[in-house]
């Protein structure tokens, strides 16, 4: 073999590796991948061959690679409802997770023009606002904004949002009348790239939801998940 075809043939070699831990159960969904510096050691190889068969591997969805944390073996995307309005953590539940949350905004504020025209609500009224990133056994999932209806929901802002999601809450004081749901394929903002602990170039998914209850607009939420980490599903039946 031509010593110019090496490095290709052995970063094909620890993905074979890989592949086969994973296919054959001894690397399990969550279990963690041997670092780049590990697998060099394993193979002889460099760490820049060992980054090469890791990233394919992240862009084939076989691994997910965690910042500052640490690289593991990709479960199935799970399946998330779309026509339905459905907690977060019961989704997290479902497909086996484990749910924890971060809240970075929890407050009263005076609304700006744009909420304000899609809330049918007047500049400077009052709103409640809250931004709060929810997690997967510690992997960041979704980014949701909410502007809540005061009105709607006088108490949201005395909630302990580590043991009741936002959904839970709302859906059990204020039944949806009806919802409105705007789906985009974003490059999402530093911040929340941040949040997501995702890489600049990772496509999001962008749930905008505007929800009625007692005949008034009740909240506005923007909902953002990693592309890679989230899908969502809808079906529709003819009652």
């Amino acid at each position: 073999m031509a010593r110019s075809e090496q490095p290709f043939a052995l970063y094909e070699k620890i993905k074979k590796s890989v592949v086969k831990d994973i296919e054959s159960g001894k690397l399990k969904p969550d279990d963690k991948v041997p670092s780049e510096t590990q697998l060099a050691r394993n193979f002889n190889a460099s760490r820049m061959t060992a980054n090469r068969a890791l990233k394919e591997l992240t862009e084939e969805n076989r691994i997910v690679r965690v910042q500052g944390v640490g690289t593991f073996v990709a479960r199935p995307k799970p399946d998330a409802a779309l026509l339905e309005i459905k907690s977060i953590a019961k989704e997290i539940s479902d497909w086996g997770g484990v749910h924890s949350s971060e809240i970075l905004v929890l407050k009263q504020e005076k609304i700006t023009v744009e909420i304000a025209q899609k809330m049918d609500l007047k500049v400077n009224d009052t709103i409640f606002h809250s931004i709060i990133v929810h997690k997967d056994r510690g992997v960041s999932i979704q980014y949701s904004e909410r502007f809540i209806n005061p009105k709607v929901a006088p108490h949201y802002l005395e909630q302990d949002f580590k043991k009741i999601t936002p959904s839970e809450y709302l859906l059990e004081i204020a039944p949806v009348q009806e919802a409105e749901h705007i789906i985009e394929a974003v490059t999402c903002k530093k911040e929340i790239q941040k949040q997501l602990k995702i890489k600049p170039d990772e496509p999001c998914i962008s749930l905008k939801r505007r929800t009625w209850s007692y005949d008034m607009v009740a909240t506005y939420s923007i909902i953002i998940s990693p592309g890679s980490r989230y899908k969502l599903v809808g079906k529709f039946s003819r009652g």
